[in-house]
């Protein structure tokens, strides 16, 4: 594996190589670390599809499902 690649084991070989790289890919970005837009925190994330919210300070924002462009 070439350096900075990074693949999710759950899915073992099945499905397919392209299936598995755009899994990946989206399932990093979906658990990447966000700032919240209000208090700055880094507990900003998504409770459902769609719904993005900080734990801190409890501020909600509506977004696409994998990630949030505010």
């Amino acid at each position: 594996m070439a350096k900075g690649k990074k693949s999710l084991k759950g899915l073992g070989a099945r499905y397919g190589i392209k299936i598995r790289k755009e899994y990946t890919k989206i399932h990093l970005q979906l658990k990447q670390k966000r700032a919240c837009p209000e208090c700055g925190s880094q507990t900003f994330g998504r409770d459902a599809v769609g719904i993005w919210s900080c734990k801190k300070c409890s501020f909600k924002v509506a977004g696409t499902a994998y990630d949030v462009k505010i």
